[in-house]
């Protein structure tokens, strides 16, 4: 029972140095009170990971693009295809009807 008393006391003494003290008061100045607290960087993390994953999609979009541009240029069948699709151009003599679907 001594030694528990003997622990507490010693505790206590611990908690109440000024030392042990100033590293709680550091924490939490870092933990929440900072401009660079844990929360803003776990919201900066999340940040980077959505724009990793967006510069993916404009890659594969960049190279989508490229080899439809590539098909367009050397193709005249793909290339007529999708002039009359894309813009609605017509040869002589056609009629274009558009279908327009809701």
């Amino acid at each position: 029972m001594f030694s528990l008393f003997l622990s507490v006391k010693m505790i206590l003494k611990i908690l109440k140095s000024r030392y042990f003290l100033s590293v709680v008061a550091l924490v939490l100045w870092l933990l929440f009170f900072d401009k660079n607290d844990v929360f803003t960087q776990m919201e900066l993390i999340k940040k980077c990971d959505k724009l990793k994953n967006e510069k993916q999609y404009y890659i594969d979009e960049i190279a989508a693009n490229n080899a439809n541009l590539y098909d367009l240029k050397n193709n005249k069948k793909s290339l007529e295809t999708f002039s009359r699709e894309k813009y609605l151009m017509k040869r002589e003599n056609e009629d274009v009807y558009v279908f327009v679907t809701k």
